[in-house]
């Protein structure tokens, strides 16, 4: 599995096994992380943006003395000057940052860059790390709640729905479009805010931040706050009665009608190109 990284620009590959990293804990595994990175010399170290990135990415370049911007979404096309874009203002502006450390480190936003595959052959080589036990802090105990549905995080296809669906019991439409299309489901605020869902499926800002392939929004308008969070998909399809709706602005595609009537004939539609398939 680790020749596929090949696939995908690496010439070598680092492992790294040491007892002490059975347990992800990013203090300890951004010691490993910045130990292999100095014995390469390496100038540049990239991490997602995701959640684990987000915890290895800092602690990492505090301990390489590096220059750190987090959320990258685009890349300079020389390395002097080495200057990098992300997102300010909740994703209604964007910032850019000069970098003139030695030694850089980044983490990179979902979905801003193109896959371009290149099939190499990759060189596989051990690496040892010396892992303190000053560097274990806290031993984590994960307890993982058993629901038998998709993670919203990790799932490639989102739905979606906000208030616009005026109550809990008219979620079965959306239930049924996840369904057929293998996605997760989550909400807007509001919703988990009314319960009507739980708040674990609350997407958006102050919720889970996500970066689906395809994030279909059903009755949400599109508040800054909610956009900020999802506005790393690959593809946003909203369905709203309000021509006005801020989520047209930023959505791929759009639909303007009653989603008691759309997503129904949406879910037939759905139903019957499986079928042909």
């Amino acid at each position: 599995e680790l020749k596929l990284l090949g696939n995908y620009g690496a010439t070598k590959v680092f492992v790294v096994e040491n007892e002490k990293l059975n347990d992800f804990i990013a203090k300890s595994y951004s010691s490993a992380i910045s130990q292999v990175a100095q014995s390469q010399e390496a100038k540049f170290v990239i991490f997602a943006n995701n959640v684990s990135g987000r915890a290895l990415s800092a602690r990492t370049a505090v301990k390489l003395n590096a220059g750190f911007v987090p959320g990258v979404m685009q890349l300079p096309s020389s390395i002097e000057p080495f200057v990098v874009r992300k997102k300010a203002y909740s994703g209604k502006a964007f910032a850019d940052f000069e970098l003139n450390s030695d030694v850089k480190v980044l983490s990179l936003t979902q979905n801003s860059f193109k896959i371009i595959e290149d099939t190499k052959e990759i060189v596989i080589e051990k690496s040892s790390v010396d892992i303190k036990d000053t560097d274990l802090g806290a031993k984590p105990k994960s307890v993982e709640k058993t629901t038998g549905k998709l993670l919203i995080t990790e799932a490639e296809t989102l739905v979606s729905a906000g208030r616009g669906l005026k109550g809990p019991e008219n979620w079965t439409m959306v239930e049924e479009m996840a369904e057929i299309l293998g996605a997760a489901i989550c909400c807007s605020r509001p919703v988990a805010d009314l319960e009507w869902r739980p708040h674990e499926e609350h997407v958006g800002q102050t919720g889970k931040v996500v970066a689906p392939n395809l994030y279909i929004a059903i009755g949400i308008s599109g508040a800054i706050q909610h956009l900020a969070g999802v506005n790393g998909s690959k593809v946003m399809v909203a369905i709203n009665t309000d021509p006005e709706a801020p989520f047209f602005e930023a959505a791929d595609y759009g639909i303007i009608g009653d989603a008691f009537k759309v997503v129904p004939l949406l879910n037939e539609a759905l139903k019957k190109f499986k079928a042909g398939q």
